[in-house]
C-alpha cells in the first residue's frame, strides 16, 4: 500500500478533528451569540464537512497520482497544506477566541485557498478541481453567515 492513500486521509482526520475540538469547547459560548436566523443546525454543519472533507481527500488523491512527477504537485501540496491551516484557524479564532471578525477574514482567505486550488488542479484533472466546487461554495456561504454573526454581535 502506498503512504499516499494512508497520509492524505490522516491529515483530513487530523483537520477535521482539531476542528471538533476546538468547536466543542466554544459550543457554550456559541450559544450566548446572536445568530441569524437561516444559520444551518450543527446536524447540517456535520454533515456538510464530512463530505467536503471526503471530497477534498479524493480530490487530493486523485492529483497525487497525476501529478506524482509535475513539479506543480508540491505547489499544490503547499496549498492544500496552508488550506488546512486555515480550516484549523477559523475554528480557532470563532470558538477558541470569540474573535469573530478574524474568523470572517480568516473564512475569506479559506474560500480564496480553495479557488488557488481548484485553478492549480483544472489542468492536471478536472474531476479533482470539480470535486472541490462544494467546498469552495461552503466557504462562501461561510464566510458570508461568520461576517453577519460579526456584524449582529458587535
Amino acid at each position: 500500500m502506498r503512504w499516499k492513500y494512508i497520509i492524505i486521509p490522516l491529515i483530513a482526520v487530523l483537520v477535521a478533528w482539531s476542528g471538533s475540538v476546538i468547536t466543542q469547547r466554544g459550543a457554550e459560548w456559541y450559544q450566548t451569540i446572536r445568530l441569524p436566523s437561516w444559520t444551518p443546525s450543527g446536524f447540517i454543519i456535520s454533515i456538510v464537512w464530512t463530505i467536503i472533507f471526503i471530497l477534498t481527500v479524493i480530490s487530493a488523491l486523485i492529483v497525487y497520482h497525476q501529478a506524482f512527477r509535475d513539479n506543480r504537485l508540491w505547489w499544490i501540496l503547499l496549498v492544500f497544506l496552508i488550506n488546512a491551516e486555515l480550516n484549523i484557524l477559523w475554528s480557532y479564532f470563532f470558538f477558541g477566541r470569540h474573535l469573530i471578525d478574524w474568523a470572517s477574514g480568516d473564512a475569506a482567505f479559506l474560500g480564496l485557498s480553495v479557488v488557488v486550488l481548484i485553478l492549480l488542479i483544472w489542468p492536471i484533472s478536472r474531476w479533482a478541481a470539480i470535486f472541490l466546487t462544494p467546498y469552495a461554495a461552503w466557504a462562501v456561504f461561510i464566510t458570508y453567515l461568520t461576517y453577519t454573526i460579526w456584524q449582529m454581535n458587535i
